[in-house]
């Protein structure tokens, strides 16, 4: 999830609608970014917005904020909440409108118009927050108001806002000098640009490399879905009559888990562990120059290193409490990772294969054994996961934890045809939210699954609630012909996940909008998109939504027990290509480089020294490792998936006790963690949910690697 300052909050970021333009004269005589929406939820009106719209309503949004901002500098009277943090927190929003939508589309509907546009977008949004959060008559205000928190008579939430911003300013540069001010601004528009280039070369990288295969014997194995959308794929570029295969997971982690053809299998690997490490999209010097320039920001701010800076602001504190809990969970994850090979080569060798276990082995031979130890095959189970029935599932389960029901709206507006909309509301008719789903892959969307907003929620002057509209994209197979979508088990988990992260923005109470929803710790935003993939496979919610495609029939009972005893398998391969990814990106945060380093020698040194087993990498190698290069986002802290699960496992106990839809644990779920964004300090929220400190023995309980 990536967080763009002042109030801007998503769990990743998307680009573009319509490719209509009009004339520069009446630029913002037509911009809906400069009107109020008169859309049903003010959903954005996106058949109405324009390339030619998104810089003219960002300029006349930073416009507006610096004229608001400047009235609160201005104010004669003493710095209240009201006249300071309040107004602060309204001078964004017509900056708001564009930068979420343009921010969304960015990524999950590109282009080169929206490409193009970005390039100018994003400097412009940076610098002009660089200012704001630099205005020193502004820090004055807000740190008046830090000295005086105790004695002001506020609410507690209210306490926190202040001193979250008061941290904020500091962070960005609000103590530093007039020079050392001018050099911050240097280097995040630096950054930026670098970001840019980074995620432009991996789209770019992703998109160009293809597999085309002549020959059908090489497809022996591929499930036929798959098969069939690379026949579809082949039509597309006029190669009608064979089959190609890109790097999209709903394509390629099949090839890797199905091919017999044990070359093609390694192609994939070979072409998705390499890609933008080579001109014409190569990452490598960008990785380099980011490296450079996030160090000498953390200098200048007084931090040891950028990892000491990136920490110090979320629940872990330093980077070495992240790395002792990575380590506690690395440990038996290896050991069980050679384990899950000594499997995978016993049974290579029973068949005869006269193989050595590489790489590009692992997931074929893990599929392998688990339909040998389990009797479970994929083929036998994605025919109940058609993307229709797992998106049911997600709304059953809302509905019998937290009472809130999804209709849809089929004419609401949408950025894309495949979008869906929904109206969400609870248990007395009431509107909560407008839900959002984009969830098939296609080439102008960046890989990967995430969460964002169109509008955030927050409560009016007049104690009204200002309602939230929150999507979910992610990149699952299309349709092809007859047959839907049919999700793997990870798929499934995905959806869950991210509609987690939905639930989080959905049903949030928290008055201030720069803590309502996913605005809380790094390390705390993971537990309620983690928490409810616990949800995905317990058989009481199977049986409602599992449904097969063709028959209708309901997941049968030796299924679901297949599923059930097959939940560990591979886990150690799943954990420590994770863990390895997360220390990488720690090791990352300590670096202080003046000059360039070989990314791809340190990447190998990190690897060696924790022992990596050779037949695993990291989950992202750092040339597409875009949590960490595509932002600042996640950057030192792609732990906090691992630092959430421990908090999630342990609070999914806590209903595995009482019942999974137990109405009161859900109720305290609900109230303690949903609801209050970040208006309390996430570890006292999490205590009142579940009544102690998380502990990591839940984690290695529920990934089956405790002894």
């Amino acid at each position: 999830m990536n967080k763009k300052l002042i109030i801007l909050t998503s769990v990743a970021l998307g680009i573009g609608a319509a490719t209509v333009g009009c004339s520069k004269s009446d630029k913002n005589a037509d911009n809906p970014f400069l009107q109020e929406y008169t859309t049903k939820y003010e959903i954005p009106p996106f058949d109405k917005i324009t390339y030619d719209h998104y810089l003219p309503a960002l300029e006349a949004g930073l416009a507006k904020q610096a004229e608001e901002v400047e009235a609160i500098v201005n104010n004669a009277d003493a710095p209240t909440f009201e006249n300071t943090v309040m107004a602060f927190e309204n001078a964004a929003d017509v900056v708001n409108k564009v930068v979420l939508v343009f921010s969304a589309l960015e990524e999950s509907n590109s282009s080169p118009e929206m490409v193009e546009i970005a390039e100018t977008f994003y400097p412009k949004y940076s610098q002009a927050q660089d200012a704001i959060m630099m205005n020193d008559k502004l820090f004055q205000r807000f740190k008046t108001l830090y000295d005086n928190r105790e004695s002001m008579n506020l609410s507690p939430d209210k306490v926190r806002a202040i001193e979250t911003y008061y941290k904020n300013f500091v962070r960005s540069g609000a103590l530093l000098d007039e020079a050392q001010k001018n050099e911050l601004k240097e280097l995040n528009t630096e950054l930026t640009n670098l970001y840019l280039q980074f995620n432009k070369n991996l789209l770019n990288a992703t998109n160009a490399f293809s597999i085309v295969v002549e020959d059908s014997t090489r497809l022996a194995g591929i499930p036929a879905n798959v098969v069939a959308v690379a026949a579809d794929e082949a039509t597309n570029r006029n190669l009608a009559g064979k089959w190609v295969f890109t790097l999209h997971a709903p394509v390629r982690l099949p090839v890797l888990q199905y091919a017999e053809d044990r070359d093609l299998r390694k192609q994939m690997y070979e072409g998705y562990t390499t890609q933008a490490q080579t001109e014409p999209y190569n990452n490598l010097p960008v990785i380099n120059s980011i490296l450079k320039a996030r160090a000498k920001k953390a200098r200048l701010l007084g931090f040891e290193n950028f990892g000491a800076y990136m920490t110090d602001n979320v629940m872990a504190k330093t980077v070495d409490n992240a790395e002792n809990l990575l380590m506690q969970i690395w440990t038996p994850a290896v050991n069980r990772v050679k384990e899950e090979v000594a499997e995978m080569q016993a049974l290579a060798n029973r068949n005869g294969d006269k193989i050595t276990i590489e790489p590009w082995d692992y997931y074929y031979y893990a599929e392998k054994v688990r339909a040998d130890k389990y009797a479970l095959n994929d083929s036998e189970i994605r025919p109940y996961f058609a993307v229709d029935s797992v998106r049911n599932g997600i709304f059953g389960m809302a509905k019998r934890l937290y009472g809130v029901t999804f209709t849809e709206m089929p004419d609401a507006p949408k950025y894309f045809d495949e979008v869906k909309v929904y109206d969400v509301t609870d248990s007395t008719g009431q509107h909560v939210a407008v839900f959002m789903t984009d969830y098939f892959t296609r080439d102008s969307k960046r890989q990967g699954a995430w969460m964002s907003e169109f509008k955030g929620s927050w409560t009016e002057a007049d104690g009204t609630s200002s309602r939230p509209i929150i999507f979910n994209v992610c990149n699952f197979a299309k349709p092809s012909g007859d047959t839907p979508s049919l999700l793997s088990t990870d798929d499934v988990e995905t959806m869950f996940h991210e509609f987690g992260h939905g639930l989080h923005g959905m049903l949030s109470k928290a008055a201030l909008k720069s803590q309502a929803g996913t605005n809380v710790d790094r390390d705390f935003v993971e537990l309620p998109s983690q928490i409810h993939e616990h949800w995905a496979f317990q058989p009481e919610l199977l049986r409602t939504y599992a449904h097969h495609y063709q028959t209708g029939d309901t997941i049968p009972d030796e299924l679901i027990a297949k599923l059930n005893a097959a939940s560990k398998h591979n886990m150690g391969f799943m954990t420590a290509e994770l863990v390895g990814a997360a220390l990488l990106d720690l090791q990352y945060g300590k670096l202080n480089p003046e000059g360039d380093i070989d990314v791809l020698e340190f990447e190998k040194q990190v690897g060696d020294k924790l022992g990596m087993p050779s037949q695993l990498t990291y989950r992202y190698r750092s040339p597409y490792f875009k949590h960490v290069f595509g932002s600042d986002g996640y950057a030192s802290g792609y732990y906090t998936y691992l630092w959430a699960q421990v908090l999630d496992c342990d609070g999914f106990e806590l209903f595995e006790q009482n019942g999974i839809f137990d109405p009161a644990t859900a109720k305290s779920f609900k109230e303690n963690v949903l609801e209050k964004g970040g208006s309390e300090d996430p570890m006292e929220l999490y205590k009142k949910f579940r009544g102690h400190e998380p502990a990591v023995e839940a984690l290695l309980r529920f990934r089956g690697l405790a002894k």
